[in-house]
Protein backbone atom coordinates (compact mmCIF):
# COMPACT_ATOMS: atom_id res chain seq x y z
CA UNK A 1 0.00 0.00 0.00
CA UNK A 2 2.71 2.49 0.99
CA UNK A 3 2.36 5.81 2.78
CA UNK A 4 0.11 7.31 0.09
CA UNK A 5 -2.92 5.55 1.58
CA UNK A 6 -3.01 8.32 4.23
CA UNK A 7 -3.91 11.78 2.98
CA UNK A 8 -3.84 15.04 4.94
CA UNK A 9 -7.00 13.97 6.77
CA UNK A 10 -6.72 10.20 7.03
CA UNK A 11 -7.96 7.68 4.47
CA UNK A 12 -10.93 8.49 2.26
CA UNK A 13 -12.67 7.08 -0.81
CA UNK A 14 -15.84 5.90 -2.54
CA UNK A 15 -17.70 3.17 -0.63
CA UNK A 16 -17.44 -0.17 -2.42
CA UNK A 17 -14.08 0.64 -3.99
CA UNK A 18 -10.67 0.28 -2.35
CA UNK A 19 -9.96 1.45 0.26
CA UNK A 20 -13.60 1.77 1.41
CA UNK A 21 -14.45 -1.93 1.46
CA UNK A 22 -15.09 -4.39 4.31
CA UNK A 23 -11.99 -6.32 3.29
CA UNK A 24 -9.76 -3.25 3.57
CA UNK A 25 -11.35 -2.19 6.87
CA UNK A 26 -10.66 -5.67 8.29
CA UNK A 27 -7.01 -5.48 7.19
CA UNK A 28 -6.70 -1.90 8.46
CA UNK A 29 -7.99 -2.91 11.88
CA UNK A 30 -5.53 -5.80 12.06
CA UNK A 31 -2.61 -3.71 10.76
CA UNK A 32 -3.31 -0.79 13.11
CA UNK A 33 -3.85 -3.15 16.04
CA UNK A 34 -0.59 -4.98 15.34
CA UNK A 35 1.35 -1.70 15.19
CA UNK A 36 -0.23 -0.42 18.41
CA UNK A 37 0.65 -3.66 20.18
CA UNK A 38 4.22 -3.54 18.87
CA UNK A 39 4.53 0.06 20.07
CA UNK A 40 3.02 -0.94 23.44
CA UNK A 41 0.46 1.86 23.07
CA UNK A 42 -1.84 1.99 26.07
CA UNK A 43 -0.81 -1.40 27.43
CA UNK A 44 -0.21 -2.11 31.12
CA UNK A 45 1.00 -5.21 32.94
CA UNK A 46 -2.55 -6.48 33.48
CA UNK A 47 -4.40 -4.88 30.58
CA UNK A 48 -4.06 -4.97 26.81
CA UNK A 49 -4.55 -1.79 24.79
CA UNK A 50 -7.95 -0.62 23.59
CA UNK A 51 -9.08 1.43 20.61
CA UNK A 52 -12.11 3.69 20.59
CA UNK A 53 -14.21 3.70 17.39
CA UNK A 54 -16.91 6.20 16.44
CA UNK A 55 -18.70 7.14 13.22
CA UNK A 56 -20.95 9.69 11.56
CA UNK A 57 -24.42 8.96 10.14
CA UNK A 58 -23.48 7.43 6.77
CA UNK A 59 -25.21 4.17 5.94
CA UNK A 60 -21.83 2.54 5.28
CA UNK A 61 -20.61 3.29 8.80
CA UNK A 62 -22.09 0.15 10.35
CA UNK A 63 -20.52 -2.12 7.75
CA UNK A 64 -17.06 -0.58 8.12
CA UNK A 65 -17.32 -0.49 11.92
CA UNK A 66 -17.98 -4.24 12.08
CA UNK A 67 -15.01 -5.03 9.84
CA UNK A 68 -12.67 -2.76 11.83
CA UNK A 69 -13.86 -4.32 15.08
CA UNK A 70 -13.00 -7.80 13.78
CA UNK A 71 -9.57 -6.70 12.59
CA UNK A 72 -8.63 -5.14 15.92
CA UNK A 73 -9.95 -8.15 17.84
CA UNK A 74 -7.90 -10.51 15.64
CA UNK A 75 -4.79 -8.47 16.49
CA UNK A 76 -5.53 -8.74 20.23
CA UNK A 77 -6.78 -5.19 20.80
CA UNK A 78 -9.94 -4.37 22.75
CA UNK A 79 -12.48 -2.10 21.09
CA UNK A 80 -14.78 0.52 22.64
CA UNK A 81 -17.68 1.31 20.30
CA UNK A 82 -19.16 4.75 20.96
CA UNK A 83 -21.57 4.80 18.01
CA UNK A 84 -22.45 8.04 16.24
CA UNK A 85 -20.37 10.88 17.64
CA UNK A 86 -18.62 13.92 16.14
CA UNK A 87 -14.95 13.60 15.26
CA UNK A 88 -13.84 15.98 18.05
CA UNK A 89 -15.86 13.89 20.49
CA UNK A 90 -13.80 10.85 19.53
CA UNK A 91 -10.61 12.87 20.05
CA UNK A 92 -11.77 13.95 23.52
CA UNK A 93 -12.88 10.47 24.63
CA UNK A 94 -9.72 8.82 23.28
CA UNK A 95 -7.81 10.95 25.73
CA UNK A 96 -10.18 10.58 28.69
CA UNK A 97 -10.46 6.79 28.27
CA UNK A 98 -6.65 6.59 27.93
CA UNK A 99 -7.13 4.54 24.76
CA UNK A 100 -4.23 3.49 22.56
CA UNK A 101 -5.92 5.28 19.66
CA UNK A 102 -9.21 6.68 18.47
CA UNK A 103 -10.65 5.97 15.05
CA UNK A 104 -13.43 7.89 13.30
CA UNK A 105 -15.37 6.43 10.39
CA UNK A 106 -16.29 9.53 8.41
CA UNK A 107 -15.68 11.42 5.18
CA UNK A 108 -16.32 14.78 6.83
CA UNK A 109 -18.05 17.16 4.36
CA UNK A 110 -18.17 14.65 1.48
CA UNK A 111 -21.43 13.10 0.17
CA UNK A 112 -22.85 9.92 1.70
CA UNK A 113 -21.33 7.64 -0.93
CA UNK A 114 -17.84 8.44 0.36
CA UNK A 115 -16.42 7.39 3.69
CA UNK A 116 -13.09 7.42 5.46
CA UNK A 117 -10.92 6.52 8.45
CA UNK A 118 -9.22 9.08 10.67
CA UNK A 119 -6.98 8.16 13.62
CA UNK A 120 -6.23 10.00 16.85
CA UNK A 121 -3.33 9.45 19.22
CA UNK A 122 -3.73 8.79 22.99
CA UNK A 123 -3.44 12.58 23.47
CA UNK A 124 -6.48 13.19 21.27
CA UNK A 125 -4.37 14.58 18.42
CA UNK A 126 -3.87 13.44 14.85
CA UNK A 127 -1.77 10.28 14.68
CA UNK A 128 1.86 11.00 13.83
CA UNK A 129 3.21 10.50 10.32
CA UNK A 130 5.59 7.87 11.66
CA UNK A 131 2.82 5.69 13.10
CA UNK A 132 0.68 6.16 9.98
CA UNK A 133 3.65 4.98 7.90
CA UNK A 134 4.02 1.85 10.04
CA UNK A 135 0.31 1.08 9.71
CA UNK A 136 0.52 1.56 5.93
CA UNK A 137 3.50 -0.81 5.77
CA UNK A 138 1.69 -3.38 7.94
CA UNK A 139 -1.19 -3.48 5.46
CA UNK A 140 1.08 -5.47 3.15
CA UNK A 141 1.53 -8.22 5.76
CA UNK A 142 -0.70 -11.34 5.75
CA UNK A 143 -3.85 -11.15 7.85
CA UNK A 144 -3.50 -13.47 10.85
CA UNK A 145 -5.07 -13.97 14.27
CA UNK A 146 -3.65 -14.08 17.77
CA UNK A 147 -4.37 -17.16 19.96
CA UNK A 148 -8.01 -17.32 21.11
CA UNK A 149 -7.11 -16.48 24.69
CA UNK A 150 -5.57 -13.18 23.58
CA UNK A 151 -8.29 -11.98 21.21
CA UNK A 152 -9.62 -8.49 21.74
CA UNK A 153 -13.04 -7.87 23.24
CA UNK A 154 -15.62 -5.35 22.05
CA UNK A 155 -18.00 -3.33 24.21
CA UNK A 156 -20.34 -0.40 23.64
CA UNK A 157 -20.10 2.90 25.50
CA UNK A 158 -23.61 4.25 26.04
CA UNK A 159 -22.50 7.38 27.90
CA UNK A 160 -20.29 8.77 25.12
CA UNK A 161 -22.63 11.49 23.81
CA UNK A 162 -23.49 12.73 27.31
CA UNK A 163 -19.85 12.91 28.29
CA UNK A 164 -19.00 14.89 25.19
CA UNK A 165 -21.91 17.32 25.74
CA UNK A 166 -20.62 18.08 29.24
CA UNK A 167 -17.10 18.59 27.91
CA UNK A 168 -18.32 21.07 25.29
CA UNK A 169 -20.30 23.06 27.85
CA UNK A 170 -17.25 23.31 30.10
CA UNK A 171 -15.15 24.94 27.36
CA UNK A 172 -17.44 28.01 27.16
CA UNK A 173 -16.61 29.11 30.73
CA UNK A 174 -19.85 31.07 31.03
CA UNK A 175 -21.62 32.19 34.18
CA UNK A 176 -24.93 30.66 35.32
CA UNK A 177 -26.93 32.67 32.79
CA UNK A 178 -25.02 30.96 30.01
CA UNK A 179 -26.36 31.91 26.59
CA UNK A 180 -29.69 33.21 27.85
CA UNK A 181 -31.12 35.83 25.51
CA UNK A 182 -29.59 34.37 22.32
CA UNK A 183 -31.77 32.78 19.65
CA UNK A 184 -29.85 30.32 17.50
CA UNK A 185 -30.59 28.34 14.35
CA UNK A 186 -28.40 25.22 14.33
CA UNK A 187 -27.75 23.24 11.13
CA UNK A 188 -26.27 19.81 11.92
CA UNK A 189 -25.83 18.69 8.28
CA UNK A 190 -27.80 15.51 9.04
CA UNK A 191 -24.53 14.31 10.49
CA UNK A 192 -22.84 13.39 13.73
CA UNK A 193 -23.75 16.63 15.55
CA UNK A 194 -27.52 15.93 15.38
CA UNK A 195 -27.83 14.48 18.88
CA UNK A 196 -25.13 16.64 20.45
CA UNK A 197 -25.01 20.28 19.35
CA UNK A 198 -28.66 21.26 19.99
CA UNK A 199 -28.39 19.79 23.50
CA UNK A 200 -25.21 21.76 24.26
CA UNK A 201 -26.78 25.10 23.32
CA UNK A 202 -30.13 24.39 25.01
CA UNK A 203 -28.46 23.29 28.23
CA UNK A 204 -26.61 26.62 28.20
CA UNK A 205 -30.00 28.41 28.07
CA UNK A 206 -30.05 29.46 24.41
CA UNK A 207 -33.26 29.33 22.41
CA UNK A 208 -32.57 26.81 19.61
CA UNK A 209 -34.23 26.13 16.28
CA UNK A 210 -32.61 23.06 14.74
CA UNK A 211 -32.49 22.10 11.06
CA UNK A 212 -30.94 19.18 9.14
CA UNK A 213 -31.19 16.92 12.19
CA UNK A 214 -32.99 13.95 10.59
CA UNK A 215 -30.24 11.68 9.19
CA UNK A 216 -31.33 8.77 7.03
CA UNK A 217 -27.87 7.46 6.13
CA UNK A 218 -27.83 9.16 2.74
CA UNK A 219 -28.69 12.84 3.36
CA UNK A 220 -25.53 13.80 5.26
CA UNK A 221 -24.20 17.15 3.91
CA UNK A 222 -26.94 17.16 1.23
CA UNK A 223 -27.92 20.80 0.58
CA UNK A 224 -27.18 21.65 4.20
CA UNK A 225 -24.33 22.12 6.65
CA UNK A 226 -21.21 24.23 6.46
CA UNK A 227 -20.69 23.63 2.73
CA UNK A 228 -24.25 24.68 1.84
CA UNK A 229 -25.21 27.53 4.19
CA UNK A 230 -27.88 29.13 2.01
CA UNK A 231 -30.78 27.39 3.76
CA UNK A 232 -29.41 28.32 7.16
CA UNK A 233 -29.06 31.97 6.15
CA UNK A 234 -32.71 32.04 5.08
CA UNK A 235 -33.77 30.36 8.33
CA UNK A 236 -31.90 32.94 10.42
CA UNK A 237 -33.78 35.76 8.68
CA UNK A 238 -37.14 33.96 8.88
CA UNK A 239 -36.72 33.14 12.57
CA UNK A 240 -35.35 36.57 13.51
CA UNK A 241 -32.41 34.74 15.11
CA UNK A 242 -29.25 36.29 16.48
CA UNK A 243 -26.93 33.71 14.91
CA UNK A 244 -26.94 30.66 12.67
CA UNK A 245 -24.45 27.85 13.26
CA UNK A 246 -23.59 25.23 10.62
CA UNK A 247 -21.48 22.11 11.07
CA UNK A 248 -20.20 19.60 8.55
CA UNK A 249 -21.01 15.91 8.63
CA UNK A 250 -18.49 14.94 11.29
CA UNK A 251 -18.68 18.15 13.32
CA UNK A 252 -15.13 19.45 13.26
CA UNK A 253 -16.03 22.43 11.06
CA UNK A 254 -18.20 25.39 11.96
CA UNK A 255 -19.29 28.43 10.03
CA UNK A 256 -21.80 30.97 11.31
CA UNK A 257 -24.46 33.32 9.94
CA UNK A 258 -24.97 36.77 11.45
CA UNK A 259 -28.44 38.23 12.09
CA UNK A 260 -28.34 39.91 8.65
CA UNK A 261 -27.96 36.53 6.90
CA UNK A 262 -24.28 37.04 6.06
CA UNK A 263 -21.92 34.04 6.06
CA UNK A 264 -19.13 34.28 8.65
CA UNK A 265 -16.51 31.74 7.59
CA UNK A 266 -13.58 30.18 9.42
CA UNK A 267 -11.24 33.06 8.58
CA UNK A 268 -13.70 35.50 10.16
CA UNK A 269 -14.24 33.37 13.25
CA UNK A 270 -10.50 32.98 13.68
CA UNK A 271 -10.15 36.75 13.67
CA UNK A 272 -13.02 37.29 16.13
CA UNK A 273 -11.62 34.76 18.62
CA UNK A 274 -8.00 35.93 18.30
CA UNK A 275 -8.86 39.65 18.44
CA UNK A 276 -10.92 39.20 21.61
CA UNK A 277 -8.08 37.36 23.32
CA UNK A 278 -5.56 39.92 22.11
CA UNK A 279 -7.69 42.77 23.49
CA UNK A 280 -7.61 41.29 26.99
CA UNK A 281 -3.95 40.27 26.79
CA UNK A 282 -4.70 36.56 26.71
CA UNK A 283 -3.48 35.60 23.24
CA UNK A 284 -0.47 33.29 23.33
CA UNK A 285 1.88 32.98 20.36
CA UNK A 286 1.11 33.80 16.74
CA UNK A 287 -2.24 33.08 15.10
CA UNK A 288 -1.82 30.42 12.40
CA UNK A 289 -3.90 30.28 9.24
CA UNK A 290 -3.13 28.56 5.96
CA UNK A 291 -2.00 29.49 2.49
CA UNK A 292 -5.72 29.82 1.69
CA UNK A 293 -6.48 32.41 4.39
CA UNK A 294 -7.99 35.45 2.70
CA UNK A 295 -5.58 38.32 2.17
CA UNK A 296 -8.12 40.81 3.58
CA UNK A 297 -8.25 38.89 6.86
CA UNK A 298 -4.46 38.73 7.03
CA UNK A 299 -4.37 42.51 6.61
CA UNK A 300 -6.91 42.85 9.47
CA UNK A 301 -4.55 40.90 11.74
CA UNK A 302 -1.73 43.23 10.74
CA UNK A 303 -3.82 46.32 11.55
CA UNK A 304 -4.68 44.85 14.97
CA UNK A 305 -1.01 44.20 15.74
CA UNK A 306 -1.53 40.42 15.90
CA UNK A 307 1.25 38.14 14.67
CA UNK A 308 0.01 35.86 11.91
CA UNK A 309 1.62 32.93 10.10
CA UNK A 310 0.54 30.73 7.20
CA UNK A 311 0.78 26.92 7.20
CA UNK A 312 0.00 24.42 4.42
CA UNK A 313 -3.66 23.50 4.01
CA UNK A 314 -4.81 20.97 6.60
CA UNK A 315 -5.60 21.37 10.28
CA UNK A 316 -2.76 18.99 11.19
CA UNK A 317 -0.28 21.49 9.73
CA UNK A 318 -1.93 24.37 11.55
CA UNK A 319 -1.64 22.34 14.75
CA UNK A 320 2.04 21.59 14.14
CA UNK A 321 2.84 25.28 13.58
CA UNK A 322 0.94 26.30 16.72
CA UNK A 323 2.75 23.73 18.84
CA UNK A 324 6.14 24.72 17.42
CA UNK A 325 5.60 28.42 18.17
CA UNK A 326 3.67 28.27 21.43
CA UNK A 327 0.40 29.42 19.87
CA UNK A 328 -3.09 28.22 20.64
CA UNK A 329 -5.46 29.75 18.05
CA UNK A 330 -5.43 28.83 14.36
CA UNK A 331 -7.66 27.61 11.59
CA UNK A 332 -8.93 27.51 8.05
CA UNK A 333 -11.62 29.32 6.04
CA UNK A 334 -13.55 26.04 5.81
CA UNK A 335 -14.36 26.32 9.51
CA UNK A 336 -11.65 24.15 11.04
CA UNK A 337 -10.69 26.35 14.00
CA UNK A 338 -8.27 25.26 16.72
CA UNK A 339 -8.41 26.61 20.27
CA UNK A 340 -5.75 24.42 21.86
CA UNK A 341 -6.44 25.70 25.38
CA UNK A 342 -9.95 24.26 25.01
CA UNK A 343 -9.62 21.17 22.77
CA UNK A 344 -6.91 19.09 21.14
CA UNK A 345 -8.38 19.27 17.65
CA UNK A 346 -10.78 21.34 15.58
CA UNK A 347 -14.23 21.25 17.21
CA UNK A 348 -17.26 22.94 15.66
CA UNK A 349 -19.18 23.31 18.91
CA UNK A 350 -16.16 24.68 20.77
CA UNK A 351 -15.61 27.21 17.97
CA UNK A 352 -19.24 28.32 18.13
CA UNK A 353 -19.17 28.57 21.93
CA UNK A 354 -16.00 30.66 21.90
CA UNK A 355 -17.68 33.09 19.51
CA UNK A 356 -20.98 33.18 21.40
CA UNK A 357 -19.16 33.77 24.69
CA UNK A 358 -17.40 36.78 23.13
CA UNK A 359 -20.76 38.15 21.97
CA UNK A 360 -22.26 37.70 25.44
CA UNK A 361 -19.22 39.17 27.16
CA UNK A 362 -19.06 42.39 25.12
CA UNK A 363 -22.74 42.75 24.29
CA UNK A 364 -22.07 43.03 20.54
CA UNK A 365 -23.61 41.18 17.61
CA UNK A 366 -21.62 38.92 15.34
CA UNK A 367 -22.21 41.38 12.51
CA UNK A 368 -20.63 44.13 14.61
CA UNK A 369 -17.65 41.98 15.59
CA UNK A 370 -16.87 41.25 11.92
CA UNK A 371 -17.79 44.66 10.46
CA UNK A 372 -14.17 45.66 9.80
CA UNK A 373 -13.28 42.51 7.87
CA UNK A 374 -13.10 42.91 4.10
CA UNK A 375 -12.48 39.79 2.01
CA UNK A 376 -10.64 40.13 -1.28
CA UNK A 377 -12.46 38.35 -4.11
CA UNK A 378 -11.03 34.95 -4.83
CA UNK A 379 -11.74 32.12 -7.21
CA UNK A 380 -11.01 28.44 -6.69
CA UNK A 381 -11.08 26.08 -9.66
CA UNK A 382 -10.61 22.33 -9.15
CA UNK A 383 -8.90 20.43 -11.96
CA UNK A 384 -9.50 16.66 -11.89
CA UNK A 385 -6.36 14.71 -12.75
CA UNK A 386 -5.03 11.18 -12.85
CA UNK A 387 -3.49 9.95 -9.57
CA UNK A 388 -0.04 11.45 -8.97
CA UNK A 389 -0.36 14.07 -11.73
CA UNK A 390 -0.94 17.14 -9.51
CA UNK A 391 2.59 17.29 -8.11
CA UNK A 392 4.12 16.86 -11.57
CA UNK A 393 2.00 19.58 -13.17
CA UNK A 394 2.72 22.09 -10.41
CA UNK A 395 6.37 21.93 -11.48
CA UNK A 396 5.72 21.93 -15.24
CA UNK A 397 7.67 24.78 -16.94
CA UNK A 398 4.66 26.05 -18.88
CA UNK A 399 2.43 26.02 -15.78
CA UNK A 400 5.10 27.92 -13.84
CA UNK A 401 5.35 30.45 -16.68
CA UNK A 402 1.56 30.91 -16.61
CA UNK A 403 1.70 31.57 -12.87
CA UNK A 404 4.38 34.23 -13.41
CA UNK A 405 2.20 35.96 -16.01
CA UNK A 406 -0.78 35.98 -13.63
CA UNK A 407 1.24 37.36 -10.73
CA UNK A 408 2.68 40.09 -12.94
CA UNK A 409 -0.82 41.07 -14.05
CA UNK A 410 -1.81 41.78 -10.42
CA UNK A 411 1.26 43.96 -9.84
CA UNK A 412 1.73 42.79 -6.25
CA UNK A 413 -1.92 43.30 -5.26
CA UNK A 414 -3.01 39.68 -5.64
CA UNK A 415 -2.06 36.07 -4.98
CA UNK A 416 -1.87 32.90 -7.07
CA UNK A 417 -1.74 29.48 -5.44
CA UNK A 418 -1.72 26.00 -6.95
CA UNK A 419 -1.88 23.05 -4.59
CA UNK A 420 -2.60 19.35 -4.75
CA UNK A 421 -5.67 18.20 -2.82
CA UNK A 422 -4.84 16.01 0.16
CA UNK A 423 -8.05 13.97 -0.18
CA UNK A 424 -8.89 13.87 -3.90
CA UNK A 425 -7.09 13.51 -7.25
CA UNK A 426 -7.39 17.22 -7.99
CA UNK A 427 -5.21 20.26 -8.42
CA UNK A 428 -6.75 23.33 -6.81
CA UNK A 429 -6.12 26.64 -8.57
CA UNK A 430 -6.73 29.70 -6.41
CA UNK A 431 -6.44 33.34 -7.45
CA UNK A 432 -7.10 36.27 -5.12
CA UNK A 433 -7.07 40.02 -5.70
CA UNK A 434 -9.03 43.27 -5.55
CA UNK A 435 -10.76 42.93 -8.96
CA UNK A 436 -13.34 40.11 -9.09
CA UNK A 437 -13.54 39.86 -12.89
CA UNK A 438 -9.76 39.73 -13.18
CA UNK A 439 -9.54 37.11 -10.43
CA UNK A 440 -12.07 34.80 -12.12
CA UNK A 441 -10.50 35.24 -15.55
CA UNK A 442 -7.03 34.29 -14.35
CA UNK A 443 -8.26 31.34 -12.27
CA UNK A 444 -9.97 29.83 -15.31
CA UNK A 445 -7.02 30.69 -17.56
CA UNK A 446 -4.57 28.90 -15.24
CA UNK A 447 -6.89 25.92 -14.85
CA UNK A 448 -7.21 25.64 -18.63
CA UNK A 449 -3.42 25.67 -18.91
CA UNK A 450 -3.13 22.84 -16.39
CA UNK A 451 -5.73 20.79 -18.26
CA UNK A 452 -3.88 21.38 -21.51
CA UNK A 453 -0.57 20.14 -20.12
CA UNK A 454 -2.29 17.14 -18.53
CA UNK A 455 -3.83 16.23 -21.88
CA UNK A 456 -0.43 16.41 -23.56
CA UNK A 457 1.02 14.13 -20.89
CA UNK A 458 4.44 15.75 -20.93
Amino acid sequence: MGESIFGTDGIRGRVGSEPMTPDFALRLGFAAGSVLLAENYGATDDMQPCVLIGKDTRLSGDMLESALESGFAAAGVDVLLVGTLPTPGIAHLTRTYRAAAGLVISASHNPHYDNGFKFFSPRGQKLSDAIESRIAAALDQPLACVPSGKLGRASRVDSAAGRYVEFCKSTARLDLAGLRGLKLVVDCANGAMCHVAPSVFRELNAEVKEIATEPDGQNINRECGSTNPEGLASAVIDEGADVGIAFDGDGDRCIMIDHCGRVIDGDDLLYVIAAARHARGALRGPVVGTVMTNLGVVQAFERAGIDFERAPVGDRYVFERLEANGGEVGGEASGHVLCLDRATTGDGVVTALQTLAIMIGCGRSLADLTAGLVHHPNALVNVELAPGEADRLMQHPQVLADIERAEAAFEGAGRVLLRASGTEHKLRVMVEGPDQDKVYWWANELAAGVRGQAAHGV
